[in-house]
């Protein structure tokens, strides 16, 4: 009896169940490759080189900063020096309002006589001379009148900082133009400003700053190289620049008290020291009102205003010249600073001369030709030869 392997009719079932249940196999198997694929590194590509720029296209950029910094800097010294001159214009006014009829009004006249007095009667061997005591308190009165409600319209110690910013503006300016006009691409530019010095103050290496870093900020004062070249000049000022504050004597009030002790005529205070000596000290004050009254009133008021005045002048004057030319303390110092270490780092660009191997042939002009005339005139001479 032959035995033959019978069918089973559920076997197409058994082949679907075999295949549903390979599906999530397949699925991990799909998704381990995948991530097998996302786990190769990709190819970086490299960055493209830099675009060359020739030597000669750098040295024209070069000396079109330097133009712009020249520029930059006649515009910013420009400006601080017409603020200047208001200021000069508003301190004499000042002094004509207030000042001068200050200084000469009779009771002033009969104070500064008594501080005079009592300043010979109590100086002291190696002590401050009187003049200089007395310059002190008029510095103090002439700041009080003058100086300081001037500087509330202009301040001549903020000019600093606002030249140094007209200079940057102005410059940046001049910058922003020049890659466009040769063609250089703003990255290679900004490298190129990067190498350039400005603030040279180190160290620390913070007060240093390049132009480039000058003319990317919008608000240079975040610069710790402007702050520290602000105090700098500050700093030079106090000892040599003409002071402009209470504690320190301007001409003005040094040329104003020689002028008083002049006037007095009082030079050593010895008749003065035997009275107190005496005990009469309110002798003294009232015979120093008296001579004051007598002498200002022999002079007259306006003989003595047309002194001070002519005295505030000269000395306003000289102020003036200070704080505008001093290039280590004047107002336009951070201009002077920052254009000069830009400028000489970048020297002007000369045209370098052609060297010929031969000299050329001389052209030798026919002998007859007539001799060169400028133009305009021809037949002038002949004419005068005919006559």
């Amino acid at each position: 009896m032959n035995t033959r392997l019978k069918r089973s009719p559920r076997q197409p079932d058994d082949q679907l169940t075999l295949s549903l249940a390979s599906l999530p196999r397949l699925f991990g198997l799909l998704g381990i490759l995948a991530l097998a694929g996302c786990a190769v590194p990709e190819r970086v590509t490299p960055p493209p080189a830099p675009m060359p720029i020739a030597e000669h296209t750098w040295q024209q950029v070069d000396a079109d900063i330097v133009a712009g910094s020249l520029a930059a800097k006649g515009a910013a010294t420009g400006f601080v020096r017409s603020q200047l001159e208001q200021w000069k214009w508003l301190v004499t006014e000042k002094g004509e309002e207030d000042f001068i009829p200050w200084f000469s009004r009779y009771t002033t006249q009969q104070w500064l006589t008594v501080k005079v007095a009592w300043y010979h009667l109590s100086h002291e061997e190696g002590g401050e001379p009187p003049a200089d005591r007395l310059a002190a308190y008029i510095q103090e009165q002439y700041f009080d009148r003058v100086l300081a409600p001037v500087a509330r319209e202009i301040d001549p110690t903020s000019l600093v900082g606002q030249g140094i910013q007209r200079y940057v503006r102005t410059l940046d300016g001049h910058l922003q133009p020049i890659p466009h006009r040769y063609g250089i691409p703003e990255d290679q530019f900004k490298r190129r400003l990067a190498t350039i010095p400005a603030i040279k103050l180190a160290p620390p290496s913070a007060h240093d700053a390049s132009l480039g870093e000058i003319v990317s900020l919008e608000r240079i004062e975040h610069l710790p190289a402007y702050s520290a070249l602000l105090h700098r000049i500050r700093d030079r000022g106090g000892e040599d620049r003409v002071g402009l504050s209470k504690t320190r004597v301007s001409p003005v009030a040094r040329n104003v008290s020689e002028q008083v002790l002049n006037k007095l005529a009082i030079s050593s205070g010895t008749s003065a020291a035997s009275t107190l000596v005496g005990g009469i000290t309110g002798s003294v004050i009232s015979l120093g009102a008296t001579v004051l009254g007598v002498i200002w009133h022999e002079a007259g008021r306006e003989e003595i205003e047309t002194a001070l005045r002519e005295t505030l002048n000269a000395s306003i004057a000289d102020m003036w010249q200070s704080l505008m030319d001093d290039p280590a303390s004047g107002v336009a110092a951070g201009i002077y600073h920052i254009a000069d270490h830009i400028e000489n780092h970048l020297p002007p660009t000369f045209t370098t001369p052609v060297r010929l191997d031969s000299l050329p042939e001389e052209t030798r002009l026919p002998e007859q030709s007539p001799p060169l005339r400028p133009p305009g005139i021809e037949g002038q001479a002949d004419d005068g030869q005919d006559e």
